[in-house]
């Protein structure tokens, strides 16, 4: 039993290591954002972005766009999900005219990577705003 105990207690830390290990840095997935967006504290323009692991550990992401020469780090939590995404997918909230990047979903994986509630989102949500998720569909470059 205690045997039991300890393999338990050794997968439960192990699965978010695994988990942040399936976006290395090897994986670059692109999008195209037909609206302006926010991350963080920074206001992105629409347009083609790009979006890796910054290092080998996972938890930092690099969202760039190369034609508007923009690009900044951002950090991101691996959670798992019920099921497996059917595609690469960048997810937002939005509420009204104003986006929030908060996750990006690997094809055939069930984590999700969940990019930290920026102050302006809190804010809205606060003021009981309606949200909606919207994705949109990536690919692997």
């Amino acid at each position: 039993m205690k045997y039991a105990k300890t393999m338990l207690a050794l997968t439960l830390v192990a699965l978010p290591i695994l988990a942040v290990a399936q976006m290395g840095s090897a994986t670059r997935i692109e999008g195209q954002v037909p609206f302006p967006f926010v991350v963080g504290t920074k206001h992105l323009p629409a347009g083609k972005w790009t979006v890796e692991a910054a290092g080998t550990g996972g938890r930092t992401l690099v969202i760039r766009n190369v034609a508007e020469k923009v690009s900044l780090f951002t950090p991101a939590t691996p959670n798992l999900a019920k099921k497996a995404s059917g595609s690469y997918a960048l997810v937002f909230h939005k509420y009204g005219d104003r986006a929030f990047l908060t996750g990006i979903k690997l094809a055939g994986d069930r984590t999700v990577y969940q990019i930290p509630e920026s102050r302006a989102e809190a804010e809205l949500r606060a003021q009981n705003a309606t949200s909606t998720e919207q994705l949109l569909i990536a690919s692997e470059k």
